[in-house]
C-alpha cells in the first residue's frame, strides 16, 4: 500500500512558500476560535478572568487574529497559483520568505502586547508601541509600517513575475487589485484631530480594503480554483471576474456610503449607500453557477471534493453573509435601529466567514492534494466522513451563531432603539432582556459547534490523502 506523506518536492518555489503562510493561517484560525469563545464566555460571565483579561482586548485578539489568518491565507494562495498562471518560477522567493518571518514575527510581538501590556496611557508612544485605538485596526503603528512593507514586497513578487511570464485575464485583475490592497491600508494611518473625518479615513479601510479589494482577490481566487478542481472553461469565469470588477467599482466604492449613515457626512449617503451595498457577491455566485452548469459536459467531475464543496460554501456563504445579511440592515431607515446591535455582529460572523474563511479552507484542501503527489480525493476518498462533518459542523456552527445573534439583535433593537429610544437606560434593559440573554447562550452553544469543526478540519488536512492509492482524476 503506498503512504502518500507530504512531500515539499512535488512543489514548485512559489508553492513551497505558499506552505508556510497557510500554516501561520491555521495557527491563527485556531486561536481567533479560542478567544471568540473565550469572549462569549465572558459576555455571559463577566466575573470571568476579571483584571487578569479584559473582554476588550479578548474581543480585540479575537477580530485581528481574523483578519492577519485571512491575509495570511490569501497571500498563501496567490503564490501558490502564481507560477501555475503565470508560467515561470516566482522572483523574489527569497524577498516572499523573508515577508513571511517579519510578518509572523512582528504578529506575534503584537498579540503578546495585547496580552501582556494590554493598554497605554493615550501617548503617542501607545500609539506608535502598544495601540492605535482604532477598532478592528488596532495594531500599532510601527506593526501598520510592517504590514504594508510585508504587502508591497507581495506585490512586487506577484506582478514581476507575470510581467517576467504570460498575462491571463485573472493575472491583469489580480496585479490591479494587489495595487489597492496595498495603497488603501494606508488610508487607516491617515490622522486628524476631527473625529467625524477620522472615521471617513477609518472606513475607507474597514470597507474597501476589505469588502472591495478583498472580495476582487477572491474572485480571482475563485476563478482559479474552479478552473483547476472542475475543468471550468477559463472564459467562462474571467467574464464572470469581469462582472465582479465591473460592479465593485458601482457596489465596492459608492456602498461604503452606508458606513457614513451616523458620523456627521451629507445626507445624500443615506441614497447613495443604502443603494449600492448589497451587489459585490453576485457574480461569485454567477461564476460558480454556470462553471457547475457547464461541468455537466462531463459528468460534473471534480478532482477535489473537499475543495469544491468548499468553493460552493464560499459562493452561497458569500451571497448570503455579506450581501443579503449586510442589505438587511443597511438601509437607512432600517440601520438607524440596528446599528451597533448585536444584529452587526450577526452579519458579521456569517459574512466574514462566508466571504473569505470559506475560499482559504478551499485552497487548503487544493494545496494538501498538491503537497501529497496529485492523490485522489474525489468520490470515495479515504476518511471522507472528516472533511464532510468539519464542512458540516463549521457552517452548521457559524450559521447558527449568525441566527442566535440575530434574535439578540432583534429583541435590542426594538427595546434600546424603538422603545427606549437609544438611552443607556435602554441599552441596559435590552441587555438584561431573555430573548437577548437566551440568544447569546446559544451563540455560546453554536461556537463550541464552530470549534469542533475545526479540529476536525485540522486533523482531515494533516491526514486526508495519506493512504490514497489513487491518482487526482483528470478532468
Amino acid at each position: 500500500m503506498t503512504i502518500n506523506k507530504f512531500n515539499s518536492a512535488n512543489l514548485n518555489p512559489g508553492q513551497k512558500v505558499a506552505v508556510k503562510y497557510f500554516i501561520a493561517a491555521m495557527l491563527l484560525f485556531v486561536a481567533q476560535i479560542v478567544f471568540g469563545l473565550i469572549a462569549g464566555a465572558q459576555y455571559l460571565m463577566p466575573e470571568l478572568f476579571y483584571n487578569v483579561l479584559d473582554f476588550s482586548v479578548v474581543r480585540m485578539v479575537h477580530i485581528n487574529a481574523m483578519i492577519i489568518w485571512m491575509l495570511f491565507g490569501f497571500m498563501g494562495a496567490i503564490y501558490w497559483l502564481v507560477e501555475d498562471e503565470a508560467g515561470r518560477p516566482l522572483v523574489g522567493v527569497f524577498w516572499a520568505n523573508l515577508a513571511f518571518w517579519l510578518f509572523s514575527i512582528a504578529v506575534t510581538i503584537v498579540v503578546l502586547v495585547y496580552l501582556f501590556i494590554q493598554i497605554g496611557p493615550g501617548t503617542r508612544e501607545t500609539l506608535w508601541l502598544i495601540n492605535e485605538g482604532r477598532e478592528y485596526i488596532e495594531a500599532p503603528r510601527w506593526a501598520d509600517i510592517g504590514i504594508v512593507i510585508c504587502v508591497l514586497i507581495f506585490f512586487y513578487n506577484i506582478a514581476a513575475t507575470f510581467m517576467k511570464g504570460k498575462w491571463s485575464g485573472i493575472s491583469g485583475v489580480l496585479v490591479l487589485d494587489l495595487v489597492a490592497l496595498a495603497g488603501l491600508y494606508l488610508a487607516g494611518m491617515w490622522y486628524t484631530p476631527n473625529i467625524s473625518m477620522d472615521q471617513y479615513w477609518w472606513w475607507w479601510v474597514i470597507h474597501m480594503w476589505v469588502e472591495a479589494t478583498w472580495e476582487v482577490l477572491v474572485g480571482c481566487i475563485m476563478a482559479w480554483g474552479l478552473i483547476k478542481v472542475l475543468g471550468a472553461k477559463r472564459t467562462v469565469v474571467t467574464t464572470w471576474l469581469y462582472i465582479e470588477v465591473a460592479l465593485m467599482f458601482g457596489s465596492g466604492i459608492l456602498g461604503i456610503g452606508h458606513h457614513y449613515f451616523w458620523i456627521g457626512t451629507p445626507e445624500y449617503w443615506l441614497t447613495i449607500g443604502g443603494f449600492f451595498s448589497a451587489l459585490e457577491p453576485v457574480p461569485l455566485v454567477g461564476m460558480v453557477v454556470h462553471a457547475v452548469y457547464d461541468s455537466g459536459k462531463h459528468d460534473f467531475k471534480n478532482n477535489n471534493h473537499p475543495a469544491m464543496a468548499w468553493l460552493i460554501a464560499h459562493a452561497f456563504g458569500n451571497f448570503f453573509g455579506a450581501g443579503v445579511f449586510g442589505f438587511m440592515h443597511t438601509l437607512p431607515q432600517i440601520n438607524l435601529y440596528t446599528h451597533g446591535t448585536q444584529w452587526s455582529a450577526s452579519h458579521g460572523h456569517f459574512a466574514f466567514f462566508g466571504a473569505y474563511a470559506t475560499i482559504c479552507i478551499a485552497v487548503f484542501y487544493i494545496a494538501v492534494q498538491k503537497w501529497r503527489g496529485d492523490v485522489y480525493m474525489s468520490g470515495d476518498t479515504k476518511g471522507a466522513w472528516r472533511w464532510k462533518w468539519s464542512c458540516i459542523l463549521l457552517n452548521l456552527g457559524v450559521v447558527g451563531m449568525t441566527m442566535a445573534l440575530l434574535v439578540s439583535g432583534y429583541d435590542q433593537t426594538f427595546i434600546e432603539r424603538a422603545q427606549e429610544g437609544a438611552t443607556w437606560g435602554g441599552y441596559f434593559k435590552a441587555q438584561l432582556s431573555t430573548w437577548f440573554q437566551q440568544g447569546m447562550w446559544w451563540r455560546q452553544v453554536f461556537g463550541y459547534v464552530t470549534a469542533a469543526g475545526i479540529v476536525l478540519l485540522v486533523w482531515d488536512l494533516l491526514t486526508i490523502g495519506k493512504n490514497e492509492t489513487k491518482e487526482i482524476v483528470e478532468v
